[in-house]
Protein backbone atom coordinates (compact mmCIF):
# COMPACT_ATOMS: atom_id res chain seq x y z
CA UNK A 1 0.00 0.00 0.00
CA UNK A 2 2.95 2.32 0.95
CA UNK A 3 4.62 1.15 -2.47
CA UNK A 4 1.32 2.31 -4.12
CA UNK A 5 1.30 5.55 -2.00
CA UNK A 6 4.83 6.23 -3.75
CA UNK A 7 3.87 5.91 -6.68
CA UNK A 8 1.00 7.78 -6.95
CA UNK A 9 3.29 10.89 -5.75
CA UNK A 10 5.91 10.64 -7.85
CA UNK A 11 3.40 10.50 -10.78
CA UNK A 12 1.66 13.24 -9.84
CA UNK A 13 5.13 15.03 -9.07
CA UNK A 14 6.45 13.63 -12.75
CA UNK A 15 3.09 15.72 -13.96
CA UNK A 16 3.81 18.29 -12.29
CA UNK A 17 7.45 18.89 -13.59
CA UNK A 18 6.48 18.12 -17.07
CA UNK A 19 3.60 21.11 -17.11
CA UNK A 20 6.92 23.25 -15.41
CA UNK A 21 8.83 22.32 -18.59
CA UNK A 22 6.41 22.84 -21.11
CA UNK A 23 5.91 26.53 -19.82
CA UNK A 24 9.13 26.69 -19.99
CA UNK A 25 9.90 25.20 -23.31
CA UNK A 26 6.82 27.09 -24.32
CA UNK A 27 8.39 30.63 -22.96
CA UNK A 28 11.86 29.94 -24.65
CA UNK A 29 10.22 28.64 -28.32
CA UNK A 30 11.68 30.99 -30.95
CA UNK A 31 9.03 33.49 -32.93
CA UNK A 32 11.04 32.85 -35.88
CA UNK A 33 9.45 29.52 -36.13
CA UNK A 34 6.38 28.25 -38.41
CA UNK A 35 3.47 28.94 -36.29
CA UNK A 36 -0.26 29.99 -36.47
CA UNK A 37 -0.25 31.52 -32.99
CA UNK A 38 -1.14 35.20 -33.00
CA UNK A 39 1.75 36.72 -32.21
CA UNK A 40 1.82 39.79 -29.86
CA UNK A 41 4.11 43.04 -30.98
CA UNK A 42 4.81 45.76 -28.72
CA UNK A 43 6.18 48.95 -30.53
CA UNK A 44 8.02 51.92 -28.37
CA UNK A 45 8.24 54.68 -30.36
CA UNK A 46 11.14 57.14 -29.72
CA UNK A 47 10.91 61.15 -30.27
CA UNK A 48 12.66 62.24 -33.79
CA UNK A 49 11.81 58.47 -35.23
CA UNK A 50 11.19 58.38 -38.75
CA UNK A 51 8.07 57.87 -39.85
CA UNK A 52 9.18 55.91 -42.98
CA UNK A 53 10.64 53.40 -40.19
CA UNK A 54 7.58 53.24 -37.75
CA UNK A 55 5.55 52.30 -40.99
CA UNK A 56 7.77 49.59 -41.71
CA UNK A 57 7.49 47.63 -39.38
CA UNK A 58 3.94 48.07 -38.68
CA UNK A 59 2.14 48.02 -42.07
CA UNK A 60 4.26 44.79 -43.26
CA UNK A 61 2.47 43.00 -40.31
CA UNK A 62 -1.14 44.74 -41.14
CA UNK A 63 -0.93 43.49 -44.81
CA UNK A 64 -0.28 40.04 -43.28
CA UNK A 65 -3.27 40.09 -41.27
CA UNK A 66 -5.03 41.60 -44.24
CA UNK A 67 -3.78 39.34 -46.66
CA UNK A 68 -4.30 35.70 -44.83
CA UNK A 69 -7.24 36.87 -43.33
CA UNK A 70 -6.49 35.50 -40.00
CA UNK A 71 -4.98 37.87 -36.76
CA UNK A 72 -1.70 36.68 -37.15
CA UNK A 73 0.20 39.93 -35.48
CA UNK A 74 -1.30 41.83 -33.08
CA UNK A 75 0.19 45.24 -32.69
CA UNK A 76 0.17 47.60 -29.96
CA UNK A 77 1.74 51.42 -29.92
CA UNK A 78 3.81 53.08 -26.98
CA UNK A 79 5.74 55.63 -26.15
CA UNK A 80 8.12 56.91 -22.68
CA UNK A 81 4.75 59.08 -21.46
CA UNK A 82 1.90 58.24 -22.96
CA UNK A 83 2.02 60.94 -25.24
CA UNK A 84 2.19 61.29 -29.37
CA UNK A 85 5.32 60.91 -30.23
CA UNK A 86 6.88 63.83 -32.53
CA UNK A 87 8.40 62.16 -35.46
CA UNK A 88 11.45 63.90 -37.92
CA UNK A 89 8.87 64.96 -40.44
CA UNK A 90 7.14 66.44 -37.56
CA UNK A 91 3.81 65.23 -37.54
CA UNK A 92 2.87 63.45 -34.04
CA UNK A 93 2.32 60.10 -33.77
CA UNK A 94 -0.63 58.71 -31.73
CA UNK A 95 0.20 55.57 -29.51
CA UNK A 96 -1.91 53.31 -27.19
CA UNK A 97 -0.65 53.96 -23.78
CA UNK A 98 2.63 54.95 -21.68
CA UNK A 99 5.20 51.97 -22.14
CA UNK A 100 5.68 50.45 -19.04
CA UNK A 101 8.66 47.77 -17.17
CA UNK A 102 5.70 45.34 -16.24
CA UNK A 103 5.07 44.73 -20.27
CA UNK A 104 4.33 41.63 -21.53
CA UNK A 105 4.70 40.02 -24.99
CA UNK A 106 6.36 38.47 -27.44
CA UNK A 107 8.26 40.31 -29.19
CA UNK A 108 9.40 44.28 -28.45
CA UNK A 109 10.07 46.34 -31.23
CA UNK A 110 12.12 49.89 -30.61
CA UNK A 111 12.13 52.19 -33.03
CA UNK A 112 13.95 55.41 -32.74
CA UNK A 113 16.06 57.89 -34.55
CA UNK A 114 18.09 61.26 -33.88
CA UNK A 115 19.47 62.18 -30.64
CA UNK A 116 18.57 58.89 -28.76
CA UNK A 117 20.18 59.32 -26.11
CA UNK A 118 18.54 62.55 -24.97
CA UNK A 119 15.07 60.92 -25.26
CA UNK A 120 16.09 57.74 -23.16
CA UNK A 121 17.46 58.41 -19.51
CA UNK A 122 18.24 55.42 -16.93
CA UNK A 123 15.07 55.33 -15.53
CA UNK A 124 13.57 54.76 -19.25
CA UNK A 125 16.23 52.30 -19.91
CA UNK A 126 15.70 50.83 -16.60
CA UNK A 127 11.41 50.65 -17.85
CA UNK A 128 13.09 48.81 -21.34
CA UNK A 129 15.17 46.45 -19.81
CA UNK A 130 12.30 45.40 -17.16
CA UNK A 131 10.24 45.03 -19.85
CA UNK A 132 12.18 43.11 -22.40
CA UNK A 133 12.68 40.21 -20.21
CA UNK A 134 8.76 39.43 -20.40
CA UNK A 135 8.94 39.21 -24.36
CA UNK A 136 10.49 36.20 -26.11
CA UNK A 137 12.44 38.61 -28.53
CA UNK A 138 13.94 41.86 -28.89
CA UNK A 139 14.18 44.03 -31.70
CA UNK A 140 15.75 47.55 -33.01
CA UNK A 141 15.43 49.52 -35.82
CA UNK A 142 17.73 52.26 -36.92
CA UNK A 143 18.46 53.99 -33.34
CA UNK A 144 16.70 51.03 -31.31
CA UNK A 145 20.02 49.27 -31.58
CA UNK A 146 21.85 51.90 -29.74
CA UNK A 147 18.79 51.43 -26.87
CA UNK A 148 18.55 48.26 -26.90
CA UNK A 149 23.07 48.03 -26.52
CA UNK A 150 22.88 50.68 -23.45
CA UNK A 151 20.17 48.29 -21.68
CA UNK A 152 22.67 45.40 -22.14
CA UNK A 153 20.14 43.34 -24.15
CA UNK A 154 22.53 42.70 -27.11
CA UNK A 155 25.89 41.90 -25.38
CA UNK A 156 27.32 38.84 -27.18
CA UNK A 157 25.03 38.97 -30.02
CA UNK A 158 25.33 40.05 -33.55
CA UNK A 159 23.63 43.51 -34.89
CA UNK A 160 23.65 46.15 -36.94
CA UNK A 161 23.03 49.91 -36.81
CA UNK A 162 22.23 52.71 -39.07
CA UNK A 163 25.52 52.73 -41.41
CA UNK A 164 26.17 56.25 -40.56
CA UNK A 165 26.95 54.95 -36.57
CA UNK A 166 28.85 52.27 -37.42
CA UNK A 167 31.83 53.27 -36.47
CA UNK A 168 31.16 54.97 -33.35
CA UNK A 169 28.48 52.11 -32.37
CA UNK A 170 31.31 49.69 -32.18
CA UNK A 171 33.44 51.94 -30.04
CA UNK A 172 30.82 51.98 -27.65
CA UNK A 173 29.68 48.57 -27.62
CA UNK A 174 32.82 46.58 -27.66
CA UNK A 175 30.34 43.60 -26.19
CA UNK A 176 28.36 43.40 -29.44
CA UNK A 177 29.80 41.94 -33.01
CA UNK A 178 28.49 44.96 -35.66
CA UNK A 179 27.75 43.79 -39.49
CA UNK A 180 27.48 45.95 -42.03
CA UNK A 181 24.15 43.97 -43.14
CA UNK A 182 20.68 45.51 -43.98
CA UNK A 183 19.25 43.71 -40.96
CA UNK A 184 20.30 41.38 -38.55
CA UNK A 185 18.77 38.22 -36.56
CA UNK A 186 21.10 36.57 -34.23
CA UNK A 187 19.25 34.29 -31.38
CA UNK A 188 16.31 36.45 -29.68
CA UNK A 189 17.39 39.65 -30.82
CA UNK A 190 16.62 41.41 -34.26
CA UNK A 191 18.41 44.80 -35.68
CA UNK A 192 17.95 47.05 -38.86
CA UNK A 193 19.55 49.45 -40.10
CA UNK A 194 16.51 52.12 -41.33
CA UNK A 195 13.57 52.30 -43.47
CA UNK A 196 13.71 50.07 -45.67
CA UNK A 197 16.02 47.22 -44.35
CA UNK A 198 13.23 47.33 -41.49
CA UNK A 199 10.56 46.37 -44.25
CA UNK A 200 12.75 43.52 -45.30
CA UNK A 201 13.38 42.52 -41.67
CA UNK A 202 9.48 42.53 -40.68
CA UNK A 203 8.45 40.13 -44.30
CA UNK A 204 11.54 38.07 -43.34
CA UNK A 205 9.40 37.37 -40.03
CA UNK A 206 6.45 36.94 -41.72
CA UNK A 207 8.45 34.32 -43.92
CA UNK A 208 9.93 32.36 -41.27
CA UNK A 209 6.68 32.45 -39.35
CA UNK A 210 3.96 31.93 -41.89
CA UNK A 211 5.67 30.96 -45.26
CA UNK A 212 7.33 32.72 -48.24
CA UNK A 213 3.83 33.10 -50.33
CA UNK A 214 2.37 35.48 -47.51
CA UNK A 215 5.62 37.50 -47.33
CA UNK A 216 5.20 37.94 -51.42
CA UNK A 217 1.67 38.99 -50.86
CA UNK A 218 2.27 41.13 -48.09
CA UNK A 219 5.37 42.72 -49.93
CA UNK A 220 2.76 42.88 -53.14
CA UNK A 221 0.21 45.14 -51.48
CA UNK A 222 3.02 48.09 -51.31
CA UNK A 223 4.15 47.28 -54.87
CA UNK A 224 7.48 46.36 -53.06
CA UNK A 225 10.40 44.22 -54.72
CA UNK A 226 12.66 42.86 -51.97
CA UNK A 227 15.73 42.73 -54.36
CA UNK A 228 18.20 42.77 -51.11
CA UNK A 229 19.26 40.03 -49.51
CA UNK A 230 19.46 40.18 -45.33
CA UNK A 231 23.35 40.06 -45.41
CA UNK A 232 23.45 42.83 -48.32
CA UNK A 233 25.60 45.56 -46.91
CA UNK A 234 24.21 48.90 -46.18
CA UNK A 235 25.76 51.46 -48.79
CA UNK A 236 26.53 55.30 -48.21
CA UNK A 237 25.01 56.16 -51.03
CA UNK A 238 21.49 54.19 -52.43
CA UNK A 239 21.67 53.68 -56.43
CA UNK A 240 18.50 53.16 -57.15
CA UNK A 241 17.72 53.01 -60.59
CA UNK A 242 21.32 53.64 -61.41
CA UNK A 243 21.83 50.03 -60.73
CA UNK A 244 22.10 48.08 -63.99
CA UNK A 245 22.48 51.35 -65.75
CA UNK A 246 25.82 51.44 -66.17
CA UNK A 247 28.82 48.80 -63.11
CA UNK A 248 31.30 51.24 -64.02
CA UNK A 249 29.74 53.92 -62.38
CA UNK A 250 27.98 51.23 -59.31
CA UNK A 251 31.61 50.48 -58.87
CA UNK A 252 33.22 53.38 -58.95
CA UNK A 253 30.79 54.63 -56.34
CA UNK A 254 31.85 51.98 -54.53
CA UNK A 255 35.31 52.31 -53.97
CA UNK A 256 34.65 56.21 -53.39
CA UNK A 257 32.97 54.96 -50.34
CA UNK A 258 35.61 53.04 -49.35
CA UNK A 259 38.32 55.51 -50.08
CA UNK A 260 36.87 58.84 -47.71
CA UNK A 261 39.81 59.14 -45.83
CA UNK A 262 42.24 58.60 -48.45
CA UNK A 263 40.29 59.56 -51.55
CA UNK A 264 41.99 57.98 -54.95
CA UNK A 265 42.87 60.39 -57.93
CA UNK A 266 40.56 60.01 -60.28
CA UNK A 267 42.82 58.60 -62.95
CA UNK A 268 43.81 55.67 -60.56
CA UNK A 269 40.24 55.57 -59.64
CA UNK A 270 39.28 54.92 -63.63
CA UNK A 271 42.22 52.55 -63.86
CA UNK A 272 40.83 50.54 -61.32
CA UNK A 273 37.36 50.45 -62.43
CA UNK A 274 39.53 49.53 -66.15
CA UNK A 275 38.39 52.69 -68.63
CA UNK A 276 40.14 55.62 -69.49
CA UNK A 277 39.68 58.99 -67.30
CA UNK A 278 38.16 60.12 -70.19
CA UNK A 279 35.86 57.81 -70.19
CA UNK A 280 34.80 57.67 -66.24
CA UNK A 281 34.42 61.45 -66.87
CA UNK A 282 31.84 60.82 -69.63
CA UNK A 283 30.08 57.87 -67.46
CA UNK A 284 29.58 60.50 -64.42
CA UNK A 285 28.17 63.36 -66.20
CA UNK A 286 25.64 61.22 -68.33
CA UNK A 287 24.54 59.26 -65.31
CA UNK A 288 25.08 62.09 -62.95
CA UNK A 289 25.59 65.21 -64.44
CA UNK A 290 28.64 66.00 -62.61
CA UNK A 291 32.26 64.87 -63.11
CA UNK A 292 33.85 61.87 -60.88
CA UNK A 293 36.12 64.56 -58.83
CA UNK A 294 33.18 66.83 -58.23
CA UNK A 295 30.77 63.93 -56.90
CA UNK A 296 33.93 62.41 -54.80
CA UNK A 297 34.22 65.78 -52.97
CA UNK A 298 30.83 66.09 -52.56
CA UNK A 299 30.33 62.54 -51.09
CA UNK A 300 33.62 63.49 -48.73
CA UNK A 301 31.55 66.40 -46.88
CA UNK A 302 28.95 64.91 -46.70
CA UNK A 303 30.42 62.53 -43.98
CA UNK A 304 32.02 65.34 -42.91
CA UNK A 305 28.98 67.38 -42.42
CA UNK A 306 27.63 64.20 -40.44
CA UNK A 307 30.66 64.02 -38.43
CA UNK A 308 30.10 67.71 -37.52
CA UNK A 309 26.68 67.40 -36.61
CA UNK A 310 26.08 64.04 -34.76
CA UNK A 311 30.03 63.36 -33.28
CA UNK A 312 32.30 64.94 -30.51
CA UNK A 313 35.65 64.57 -33.23
CA UNK A 314 37.46 67.60 -33.45
CA UNK A 315 37.23 69.41 -36.54
CA UNK A 316 41.00 68.87 -37.39
CA UNK A 317 40.45 65.18 -37.00
CA UNK A 318 37.02 64.83 -39.24
CA UNK A 319 39.30 67.27 -41.93
CA UNK A 320 41.44 64.30 -41.69
CA UNK A 321 39.17 61.35 -41.81
CA UNK A 322 37.47 63.19 -44.94
CA UNK A 323 40.90 63.27 -47.16
CA UNK A 324 41.53 66.86 -46.84
CA UNK A 325 45.30 67.50 -45.96
CA UNK A 326 44.97 70.68 -43.61
CA UNK A 327 42.17 72.42 -41.95
CA UNK A 328 42.27 75.04 -43.85
CA UNK A 329 41.47 73.85 -47.09
CA UNK A 330 38.97 71.44 -45.24
CA UNK A 331 36.98 74.58 -43.62
CA UNK A 332 37.04 76.21 -47.36
CA UNK A 333 35.38 73.29 -49.00
CA UNK A 334 33.36 72.90 -46.13
CA UNK A 335 32.33 76.50 -45.96
CA UNK A 336 31.90 76.45 -50.15
CA UNK A 337 29.36 73.52 -49.88
CA UNK A 338 27.19 74.49 -46.84
CA UNK A 339 27.31 78.31 -46.83
CA UNK A 340 28.47 77.88 -43.19
CA UNK A 341 31.82 76.67 -41.45
CA UNK A 342 32.41 73.71 -39.72
CA UNK A 343 32.72 75.52 -36.66
CA UNK A 344 29.73 77.19 -36.81
CA UNK A 345 27.70 74.02 -37.98
CA UNK A 346 28.74 72.00 -35.14
CA UNK A 347 27.39 75.12 -32.80
CA UNK A 348 24.30 75.42 -34.76
CA UNK A 349 23.57 71.66 -34.54
CA UNK A 350 24.17 71.97 -30.65
CA UNK A 351 21.91 74.36 -30.64
CA UNK A 352 19.24 72.94 -32.55
CA UNK A 353 19.56 69.73 -30.35
CA UNK A 354 18.89 71.46 -26.95
CA UNK A 355 15.67 72.96 -27.95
Amino acid sequence: MIAGLLEAVCCRLKKQLDKKRNKIDKKRMSIFQVSDRTLSVSVLVLPEASMMCVASVLDPLRAANRVSGQMLFDRSLYSLDGEPVPLTCAVPLHVEGRFEGHLRGDLLIVVAGFNQQLHVNSASLARIKSAASGFKAVAGVEAGTWILARAGLLNGHLATTHWEDFEAFTATFPDVEVKTDRFVIDGNTMTCGGASPALDMMLQLIRLRHGTPLALNAASVFVYDEAHAQTDAQPLVSLGRLVGTDRRLETAIRMMEERIEQPLPIAALAQRVHVSTRTLENIFRQSLGQPPGKYYLGLRLQSAFRMVSDSDNSIHEIAIRTGFGSLSAFSRAYSKRFGISPKRSRVKSQVKNLR
